[in-house]
């Protein structure tokens, strides 16, 4: 393992930690000065929920999967794993491919987690938010980052994936989830063109919408090139971005943010 690597393995939880806090304050201000809609339900029952959850997921992939990425990928360097360890490339080809690889592969296990039936289960309650803001970019069942862990862990390993690839995604797709999910008014302008480069807030929310075939699109959660690529993409909501309805039908009941709801969704049958 190079000192770079181990570097990168002691400084991941500080780097990833400051960045998450940075990004969540910077969000929360914004969505305070430019918000694109008043929220409905009570931000203690909706925010106590979320964060919560999100404790609780970060707590479980600490313990029950604790070779993170990134220490996958400095082992996967040490023993020669992996396609591009096979490979003399410059370092940043691999670092750029391996990104983007990653991005693809996110992009392709939600699109899983909405078309396999007990991925959905599991998935749907980051879907039952009744409002989007900053915090449904952290309401994720444990079960699902366990999941996606496991498929990280083996990306990484299989193509080789440099440790500072690997930590920076990482650091880049927690943001842009935040950023995407944020209540945060963009100028149209401003939006049309950025959505090209990344998934914007308004982008995402077409894929909160209640109608299922809205909600099965714009699956990116930070490069918009897949669904446009792979026919996912769909520009605004049939209803206008201020008319849309957030969530599920089935869950509509603002008891079901509560974090002890959140943790059991996923073996509860649907509502009527």
């Amino acid at each position: 393992m190079d000192n770079v690597s181990q570097d990168l393995l002691t400084l991941e939880p500080q780097l990833r930690v400051g960045a998450f806090l940075g990004g969540l304050l910077i969000i929360l201000i914004l969505e305070r000065l430019y918000p694109i809609r008043a929220l409905s339900q009570s931000v203690l029952t909706r925010w106590s929920g979320n964060f919560g959850i999100s404790v609780l997921s970060t707590l479980a992939a600490r313990l029950l999967a604790p070779i993170a990425p990134v220490a996958a990928a400095t082992v996967a360097e040490e023993n020669s794993w992996g396609l591009f360890n096979l490979f003399e490339l410059q370092a940043w080809i691999t670092v750029a491919v391996s990104i983007l690889v990653l991005d693809l592969v996110i992009y392709v296990q939600h699109r899983a987690f909405h078309m396999v039936p007990v991925l959905w289960r599991v998935h749907r309650m980051h879907h039952a938010d009744l409002d989007l803001d900053v915090t449904t970019g952290l309401r994720f069942h444990p079960i699902e980052i366990l999941l996606s862990l496991i498929i990280k862990v083996g990306v990484v390993v299989a193509i080789g994936a440099p440790a500072v690839s690997v930590l920076a995604f990482e650091i880049i797709l927690n943001g842009t989830a935040m950023f995407n999910h944020g209540n945060l008014r963009i100028p149209p302008g401003v939006d049309r063109w950025l959505r090209w480069v990344v998934v914007t807030p308004l982008m995402h929310r077409v894929h909160h919408s209640i109608v299922r075939t809205e909600t099965d699109s714009n699956f990116g959660f930070n490069l918009p090139w897949w669904d446009r690529l792979l026919g996912t993409y769909r520009a605004a909501p049939a209803a206008g971005y201020d008319a849309m309805t957030i969530g599920l039908p089935e869950f509509r009941e603002a008891g079901e943010s509560r974090l002890d709801r959140l943790i059991v969704q996923p073996f509860i049958d649907e509502r009527p």
